[in-house]
Formats: C-alpha cells, sequence, structure tokens
C-alpha cells in the first residue's frame, strides 16, 4: 500500500491525476489498521467465502437473494468496523 501510496502522489504529465500531499496514508482514509489490512490480504478466501461488504450491503445483499442467514456478517463487522 506505500507503494501505491507515493506513486499516486506523484505529479507527471503522463499521468490523470495524484493524490494531495495533504491527505493521509491510503489506510488512514480508509480507517484501515495494519493489522486489518494483512487480515485481508493473506486471509481474505478462508474470512469471506460468498459475501463481503459493509453491514447495511451485506442486509440488503441477503434480502435480495432471499438468503436467511447473512453471509460473513461477523467477519464483516470485525474486520470491516
Amino acid at each position: 500500500m506505500q507503494l501505491v501510496n507515493i506513486t499516486g502522489r506523484a505529479i507527471r504529465e503522463d499521468k490523470r491525476g495524484f493524490i494531495d500531499n495533504n491527505l493521509p496514508p491510503i489506510l488512514d482514509r480508509l480507517n484501515i489498521s495494519s493489522h486489518e489490512w494483512l487480515v485481508l490480504t493473506t486471509q481474505f478466501e478462508s474470512k469471506f467465502k460468498s459475501l463481503v461488504g459493509g453491514k447495511e450491503k451485506l442486509l440488503l445483499a441477503a434480502k435480495a437473494l432471499g438468503l436467511q442467514r447473512r453471509p460473513a456478517y461477523a467477519n464483516c463487522e470485525a474486520i470491516l468496523h
């Protein structure tokens, strides 16, 4: 993520935009800790076997799909706040 952050802040004529240097790092803006990012990137498939998202979106998706249970709800709540 540091590489993405540094690259995104580079101002170049051949690039459409850039991340303003006054903005905090990406993970800070997303309110994701380093630990949460590590879990998301190394254990994603084992933590989330079906749907992924915020609580409200999971509830809407489960209802739309006619599911009785909310898939991965506890994991999403624990990791994605």
